[in-house]
């Protein structure tokens, strides 16, 4: 049976609607089945930058460890629903567990942004923009996963488009591997380039702007020519046949109001019953 980690936080968005994010977790929870939802409790305070350059950190981390505990306490992947792409890292350090690596694991990161930033390059402070760096061993402590932990060699950029210079400058540097939105039309093309990185078992991020937003309206961070909700599932399907689930996570869905969440949930759910 699958399970559920429910965590509505918005304090790592920069966006004016992240209170919209609570909402869009909780729409989601509210279609699954609740006896196999745990809900992580995130603290109602924004949060302090603890003389960081880390916006809300304090809560941030707080919600990583409530993520992490959540996600390790029970049989079997989880699949997390945020809430912003930030609640990755403790899904993630779950999967990495004690021994601070994850040598079998492939991060399948299916979003139009590479959240690559550090706190010295991104200028809103926001934690969404430094989620992928900060699981791969940089940035604030208490956000990072031990250096080593996954590394980039084993990280698939499915969909970004939206990059900044550091990004592609940290690409670049690692030979960090990306593939366009196309190939998600060709879910066997994700599945050939996940097997050369040697993994056995995938960890999947989801954020819904690797969709097109004329596919889902429910987003703070939209960016044109997306995937189709069909390609992605698919892909999705084809990873999981091919490989066990080390992990999941879907975020980023931020609807202008409860009720309207009704118009993408459809598309959500098939999101989510491509990864049970």
């Amino acid at each position: 049976m699958a399970r559920f980690v429910i965590v509505p936080q918005w304090q790592g968005s920069s966006s004016s609607r992240a209170m919209q994010l609570v909402d869009g977790a909780t729409a989601i929870a509210g279609d699954l089945p609740r006896a196999a939802c745990t809900f992580v409790e995130v603290p109602a305070e924004a949060g302090e930058s603890l003389e960081t350059n880390v916006r809300r950190l304090s809560t941030l981390r707080r919600v990583r460890e409530l993520v992490q505990d959540a996600v390790s306490n029970g049989d079997g992947p989880a699949i997390v629903i945020g809430g912003d792409c930030g609640v990755s890292v403790g899904a993630v350090a779950a999967v990495v567990g004690e021994g601070g690596a994850a040598s079998d694991v492939a991060l399948v990161w299916l979003d139009a942004h590479a959240d690559l930033h550090t706190p010295e390059t991104v200028v809103s402070g926001a934690f969404h923009g430094m989620v992928l760096r900060a699981v791969l061993g940089a940035g604030v402590e208490g956000m990072t996963l031990p250096a080593g932990a996954i590394t980039p060699d084993r990280v698939l950029l499915v969909g970004t488009r939206d990059l900044a210079a550091p990004e592609e400058d940290y690409i670049a540097e690692t030979g960090m591997r990306m593939l366009p939105v196309e190939s998600l039309a060709d879910p066997a093309s994700v599945v050939a380039a996940v097997a050369e990185t040697g993994a056995s078992r995938v960890f999947l991020h989801i954020d819904l702007d690797v969709l097109d937003p004329g596919a889902v309206a429910g987003l703070a961070f939209p960016v044109p020519f997306g995937a189709q909700p069909a390609d992605l599932i698919a892909t999705i399907k084809a990873l999981r046949e091919r490989f066990p689930l080390a992990g999941a996570a879907i975020t980023e869905f931020s609807p202008s109001s409860p009720d309207d969440a009704v118009d993408d949930l459809g598309t959500i759910l098939r999101i989510v019953g491509a990864l049970v």
